[in-house]
């Protein structure tokens, strides 16, 4: 999906209430919606949601047995961004439309022991979902790594609960990284630096991980996925990428 023109909403749709809202900063945003109906989804999906006639997909970050859906945006204005605008605007009790059914097929693959997920910003959405349905399953040889990166710190919007997983379960590692440590806004980071995916091999032959056993995933900023793809092939990895647009002309970062 392109962050130009809109998409009209047709078909069938039911709708969910905005219950409870959470801002980052002025562009990055949560919302949490109860459905009006039962909404099935498996980790890695993502819902399609409608404000005044505009939708979009979007990954979601709750797992399938959580109560509400939760979802994690970053507002993209006008004229670029078109949905993000509507759904910034909300406030708690205001509805939007919803599609019926989860989509896509970016799913954890369980052949696999080793799990490096990749994600910029909002991109870590899917990552949260996977890790939070992964912790209510029995104890498993799975191994999941997950590295964030972002420009700024206060973008991280899931690090606190990461590290917190990542500290409790010897499987999982957690690591942020911040592309822009000398800004003032990022003052006293003493975290990685550097773009992620710059890292991603780095810390792949520091984990030792077996590239037979490995599979990658990329959800973010597609320059990201499309950088991170090219440096792994050849490697042996299986690569995964989640995103649904293209950047125009080089200006923005997430789903309008």
């Amino acid at each position: 999906m392109t962050g130009s023109e809109p998409r009209r909403i047709k078909g069938t749709v039911t709708t969910a209430s905005v219950v409870r809202r959470v801002d980052l900063t002025p562009e990055l945003f949560k919302l949490w919606l109860r459905c009006a109906e039962p909404f099935t989804f498996e980790p890695g999906q993502y819902c399609t949601l409608g404000v005044d006639g505009i939708e979009r997909p979007y990954s979601i970050v709750s797992s399938p047995h959580e109560p509400l859906l939760e979802l994690f945006f970053e507002l993209i204005p006008l004229p670029v961004g078109h949905l993000t605008p509507l759904l910034h605007g909300l406030k708690v009790g205001d509805t939007v439309t919803v599609r019926p059914r989860a989509k896509g097929v970016f799913l954890m693959q369980p052949e696999f022991r080793n799990h490096v997920m990749v994600a910029t910003v909002t991109g870590v959405a899917p990552f949260v979902s996977m890790l939070r349905y992964w912790l209510t399953a029995p104890v498993d040889r799975h191994r999941i790594y997950v590295l964030e990166g972002a420009s700024y710190i206060d973008e991280f919007g899931y690090d606190a609960e990461l590290r917190a997983i990542a500290a409790a379960n010897p499987n999982v590692q957690f690591v942020a990284t911040c592309s822009r440590p000398d800004e003032p806004r990022n003052a006293g980071w003493r975290g990685e630096v550097g773009r992620v995916h710059t890292l991603v091999e780095r810390y792949v032959q520091q984990w030792r991980l077996d590239s037979a056993q490995t599979c990658v995933y990329a959800c973010g900023h597609p320059r990201m996925t499309e950088d991170l793809r090219k440096r792994l092939a050849g490697t042996g990895m299986q690569f995964e990428e989640e995103r649904f647009w293209q950047p125009p002309r080089e200006k923005h970062r997430s789903s309008s």
